[in-house]
């Protein structure tokens, strides 16, 4: 969709004229307001608003199961059986709760729909201070996700390889990345979740499948004969640190919190039938589709494998084959879905400051230079740093904690005041607690793990092939 400057006005008087509305005529402010939303209805957020509560299901559970359950056999095995399924129960309590008040704060504003997470930061917290707050944390959430779905589409490419061809020449793992980076070339190039709903519903039902699949196929094997439920480490600050990484892993499986705003965006909304409806319907779906992917994923996992576990429970699998090599392809697709439904915020603030503040024409070549250079940019640090695990251990920490477990919290408690000492007061603030203690806790193990691979690790040639 081309724009075109309307009338005489230069996107420099338009801009003008915004600031001084006392020196603007009335034909000159339709025409920046026709500018205006002309530029609202061409960005990835607002294009469509006709989306069902179903959408709202399966957008959720692509963004939420993707990576995450991978790994959460390897962060039981770092947390033990108590504490594992303690911190497990408390995240899926907390973060559902959490998701609640930001569906409710969607439209808190009669007349005004907050579509996107630093729109709501900044009626919180104020114009300048909530961009600041909001924005780098939701930025590290979602192109961190990118970069590691990088990471994690190439392993799995790479095990689909090594499984299916176990007598043919080792690939490395850069040119596995490459080869899945190469579809998102292509698929960034659709405008809008309306367009990349078939890729996520996909998406959706592949996570399911291949959930399920890691723990059938584990209960299929039973418990190794030598399986060790002690922690993972053998001295104590390894133990420590571990402990504080797989809070970042357990963080990290619960992401839905950065891109929910810009989901509920998409569901029409009337004063008789407000969009968090539908949207908390999609929710409550969601999340007991999670549950159902998440439990039994990391529990019969760490059943079976103890602490022998790899940090993907799919590579510690080998057996049946064609079993494990399916289960790979699914999750191939699924994070074709995952790794558009995170750029897709990304995309729209890209080309939000590329319009408004540096006046380039809306279009296609804009979006497909912008949005190729962001793929590749991802894209290169995955080749760079293909450290799984460790990332997720740092990454869940330091921004995720943030925008899942408290900002929701703060802004709950500043918008709506409940009354101090009551029960949504105590809850909001045992919330923030707990996430302000993940967000210093978690990146201690993730940075330190991420140190230490760094050492052993030679750039340019892969981990040792898994047979």
């Amino acid at each position: 969709m081309e724009i075109q400057q309307l009338g005489d006005h230069s996107p420099d008087k338009f801009a003008s004229l915004a600031l001084a509305p006392k020196g603007r005529t009335d034909p000159q402010e339709g025409n920046w307001r026709a500018q205006e939303k002309a530029i609202d209805d061409w960005l990835p957020i607002n294009a469509r608003r006709n989306a069902k509560w179903w959408y709202s299901a399966f957008h959720n559970v692509t963004a939420m199961v993707g990576a995450g359950v991978l790994s959460l056999p390897y962060a039981m095995s770092e947390l033990g059986w108590e504490a594992g399924v303690t911190v497990l129960i408390l995240s899926w309590i907390i973060t559902l709760y959490t998701l609640w008040q930001m569906v409710e704060m969607h439209e808190m504003v009669p007349g005004k729909r907050f579509d996107r997470y630093h729109e709501l930061g900044q009626h919180a917290f104020g114009e300048k201070l909530g961009l600041w707050i909001v924005v780098p944390q939701q930025l590290v959430v979602e192109v961190g996700l990118n970069i590691v779905y990088m990471v994690t589409g190439g392993q799995s490419l790479q095990k689909f390889h090594d499984v299916v061809c176990h007598d043919c020449k080792h690939i490395r793992l850069t040119y596995f990345i490459m080869i899945f980076a190469s579809a998102h070339f292509v698929l960034s190039q659709l405008p809008n979740f309306h367009s990349i709903s078939g890729v996520s519903l996909a998406a959706a039902v592949m996570s399911l499948c291949y959930s399920t699949i890691a723990w059938i196929a584990s209960a299929s094997k039973g418990r190794s004969a030598d399986v060790d439920y002690h922690l993972r480490a053998t001295t104590t600050p390894g133990k420590v640190f571990g402990f504080f990484g797989a809070l970042g892993d357990v963080a990290f499986a619960y992401a839905g919190h950065n891109v929910v705003l810009e989901i509920q965006a998409t569901i029409p909304s009337t004063p008789d039938k407000p969009s968090k409806k539908p949207m908390w319907k999609g929710v409550i779906v969601a999340y007991i589709v999670v549950a159902v992917c998440y439990f039994p994923a990391s529990l019969v996992g760490y059943w079976a494998f103890g602490n022998k576990v790899d940090d993907n429970i799919l590579v510690t699998l080998n057996k049946p084959k064609w079993l494990i090599a399916l289960a790979n392809m699914m999750v191939v697709v699924h994070l074709l879905g995952s790794y558009q439904i995170y750029a897709m915020p990304v995309f729209d603030m890209i080309e939000t400051v590329l319009v408004r503040k540096f006046w380039f024409t809306p279009g296609l070549m804009l979006r497909l230079i912008a949005r190729t250079a962001y793929v590749a940019f991802t894209m290169f640090v995955a080749i760079t740093f293909p450290f799984f695990n460790e990332l997720l251990s740092f990454f869940g920490g330091f921004a995720f904690a943030p925008t899942t477990y408290f900002l929701p919290c703060i802004m709950w408690l500043t918008v709506y005041k409940p009354k101090r000492f009551s029960l949504s007061w105590f809850t909001n603030w045992a919330c923030i607690v707990i996430g302000v203690l993940l967000m210093i806790l978690s990146p201690i193990g993730g940075l330190r793990q991420i140190i230490l691979k760094i050492k052993t690790y030679k750039f340019y040639q892969d981990y040792p092939r898994n047979d």
